[in-house]
């Protein structure tokens, strides 16, 4: 009787716009090929073809989402899958985000961390799958898709954290991010549930068509789980009080690995949260704009406070990634077309620069005969002096994010600040750029380190092929030339960009403004 009900009923799929959802299917189909192909010509025989098919998919992503933008111009936004993806310009401009850090971490990664991890198809896999989690969020029109896009980001992050198997460092940091993580899923999942109970609906544009036509005489139920959903949205930025997991795992990660997370977790992450509260929250905004305000403000003191105090640079770079986190939340708590902008233009800026970034640390730390692990301000003393090219284009990319005039850091701080003064949040404006005056110092800090005159002359590995003295297992890993060739033009691309949007910002601000939220 069961059984001839069940086949009564009629199954109803949604039409699939398999144009909306183009960038996904993308890179999560060279994630298939990356994997069916190491199961026929070997998993470690052939590392730069891995390599090469995850380069082709960013671009290919890339450029389909620029088409996307370019349709999106000439018809409009729509919703596609029964409305629970939006194919807007907010989601075009941030898969165009995505496939840029994509594009320099295939670049300046896999060498890293084929070196210490084993030359293999998983980086590469990883690389794949995380992105498309970012734009899976980003494009998200329900709160449900939004929560997959997390954890498909999320679960490939943890696994690259945990990469050095033989690196109790790195398993332990992978241990925290899990658990940490997997309670910030937890917490979101919470709020989704108890937003559903109060409006019926986990599709954002239903809410906000429900809380417009709908006065709740008991709204505690909403706003907590409006709540909990920015509870775990900032476990997701590391924004202060939610930042205590982000120190250890950038210290214990992989630093190439590390430097994809800070962009791709950050990318991803208020990607969704933008869209969410401007999207299903927009007219609870004198609610949950506080709460913003506060988690703001605490990051940027926060972070650019516990920096100071930091000797080891890759925990600096964590506290420095919470300073910016701050900045970004800028953009969220202005809620107008210009915050979405300028947070955008942030992403942007940012995910460029601490890729190329975290790619330098990693030259310095196998010159250094380092591998992996920490590295001291100590450590890099001098180094102007022994490797010329690596501590200018380092010094740089520090300055960009301390916000030097000339580069992409600069516009993006003072957009974001511009974004709160047009809300007349002076304060907040005042606060920020306080605390950009107090990250200057520990940015100025290391750029001086590089270029003060060394103690004690300390052998470096060969420039073109550093070799890893750690000891143990690790003793004799090289750097081939195979794998710094993509290094280099992953890092001079990343200073180029910079250097090159700091002077000409207009184009970047041209792209991002047609990144417009479909409400």
């Amino acid at each position: 009787m069961f059984g001839s009900l069940v086949s009564q009923l009629p199954i109803r799929l949604p039409s699939i716009s398999y144009q909306a959802i183009g960038p996904e299917l993308i890179l999560f189909g060279a994630a298939l090929v990356v994997l069916a192909l190491s199961a026929t010509v070997g998993r470690r025989e052939h590392p730069q073809l891995y390599r090469g098919i995850g380069l082709f998919a960013a671009v290919a992503e890339g450029a389909w989402s620029a088409n996307l933008l370019r349709l999106i111009d000439q018809h409009g936004p729509s919703l596609a899958i029964a409305g629970a993806i939006s194919n807007d310009g907010f989601s075009a401009v941030v898969g165009i985000i995505v496939a840029a850090a994509l594009v320099l971490t295939m670049l300046i990664g896999p060498g890293f961390v084929e070196s210490v991890a084993g030359q293999g198809p998983e980086f590469v896999t990883l690389l794949l799958l995380s992105a498309t989690g970012a734009i899976v969020m980003a494009q998200a029109n329900d709160l449900i898709v939004v929560f997959l896009g997390l954890e498909i980001l999320s679960i490939a992050l943890y696994v690259m954290v945990g990469f050095r198997l033989r690196d109790g460092l790195s398993r332990e940091a992978a241990f925290k991010y899990f658990i940490l993580g997997g309670f910030s899923s937890a917490v979101f999942l919470y709020g989704v549930a108890l937003v559903y109970g109060a409006t019926g609906s986990t599709n954002l544009v239903k809410i906000a068509a429900f809380l417009s036509s709908h006065v709740l005489i008991n709204n505690g139920v909403l706003l907590f789980g409006i709540a909990l959903i920015l509870v775990g949205f900032g476990f997701k930025v590391s924004a202060v009080p939610f930042h205590v997991w982000s120190p250890d795992v950038y210290q214990g990660a992989p630093t190439s690995v590390t430097g994809y997370m800070a962009a791709m977790a950050k990318i991803a992450a208020f990607a969704a949260l933008l869209r969410v509260m401007m999207v299903a929250f927009h007219l609870q905004l004198e609610f949950w704009r506080p709460i913003v305000i506060a988690l703001a403000v605490l990051s940027l003191v926060f972070g650019a406070v516990f920096a100071l105090r930091q000797r080891e640079i890759k925990r600096m770079l964590a506290y420095s990634s919470i300073n910016h986190a701050g900045f970004i939340l800028l953009g969220v708590l202005a809620a107008t077309s210009g915050g979405v902008r300028d947070s955008l233009f942030y992403l942007g800026a940012y995910s460029v620069m601490v890729i190329g970034t975290f790619g330098l640390i990693s030259l310095i730390q196998v010159d250094a005969g380092k591998v992996e692990g920490s590295l001291s301000l100590d450590d890099v003393r001098g180094l102007g002096r022994r490797r010329p090219a690596v501590a200018v284009l380092l010094a740089i990319l520090i300055l960009a994010q301390a916000g030097a005039p000339f580069t992409s850091g600069f516009i993006a701080k003072f957009s974001v600040i511009t974004a709160v003064i047009s809300v007349n949040e002076y304060w907040i404006a005042v606060v920020a750029m306080v605390t950009a005056a107090v990250a200057a110092a520990f940015y100025l800090r290391l750029v001086l380190a590089l270029f003060s005159k060394d103690e004690a002359e300390v052998g470096v590995g060969d420039a073109l092929y550093p070799v890893a003295v750690r000891g143990g297992s690790d003793q004799g890993l090289r750097l081939s030339t195979a794998s710094l060739v993509p290094i280099w033009i992953g890092i001079w691309a990343s200073v180029a960009i910079t250097v090159f949007f700091g002077l000409f910002p207009t184009l970047l601000l041209d792209l991002v403004s047609r990144g417009k939220i479909f409400y």
